[in-house]
């Protein structure tokens, strides 16, 4: 499946997509240090009046834009070709850890990533953070269980799961995104494979 661009589709708000694409452009060219709303202004195409009407500060434009680019991100996942729990959980796996990400989407991965950096000295970015992957070990934690409901998973703890899971796909997006070339996702995804057959897929039951 393509990639499409986060600000290609129609949302039904062309301001605030016009907003996001400026922020977004903005923080690519300056980074978050030196990014301002003025200089989201210059990549504004109406009124600079229109972002101070929505935003008071840099950092809530950039919240907003973390939840624009994590819904369009969610929107860009395959379907499982199954209802099983399984084929969800490497719907995802496939998604996160694709070997090759391709320009845009490595883009937009790097943008994620640097301002993830800021949550340890940003409460704005660090509140932001705690809530989405919470939400996502949620996600993956319904996922194990309906995997035990359906006798493909051991009985195993599904938030403990969850979390090791999480874990491993956080860590090999920032490696990616902050090395180059020192994060072999062939390699995670091959290791996390052999811990869900070792630990997590019922005895009998085909990967």
């Amino acid at each position: 499946m393509a990639f499409d661009s986060p600000f290609g589709a129609d949302t039904g708000d062309e301001t605030r997509t016009a907003i996001m694409q400026a922020t977004y452009e903005a923080l690519t060219k300056h980074g978050y240090e030196n990014l301002t709303i003025q200089r989201i202004g210059g990549e504004f195409p109406k009124s600079k009046s229109l972002i101070y009407q929505h935003y008071d500060s840099k950092d809530a434009v950039l919240v907003e834009l973390l939840e624009f680019l994590l819904n369009h991100l969610k929107s860009q996942m395959a379907q499982p070709p199954t209802t099983d729990a399984h084929a969800s959980l490497r719907t995802v796996l496939d998604f996160v850890l694709a070997t090759d990400l391709g320009a845009e989407r490595s883009e937009l991965t790097n943008v994620m990533v640097e301002l993830r950096g800021q949550a340890p000295h940003n409460e704005v970015f660090r509140t932001y953070f705690t809530a989405n992957d919470r939400q996502f070990r949620r996600d993956l934690a319904g996922i194990v269980e309906r995997g035990i409901g359906e006798g493909a998973y051991r009985p195993v703890d599904p938030e403990a799961v969850a979390g090791f899971v999480l874990t491993v796909m956080s860590g090999a997006t920032v490696r990616r995104a902050t090395t180059d070339g020192a994060a072999d996702i062939a390699a995670v995804r091959r290791e996390l494979d052999a811990y869900l057959r070792g630990r997590v897929l019922a005895e009998g039951v085909k990967p």
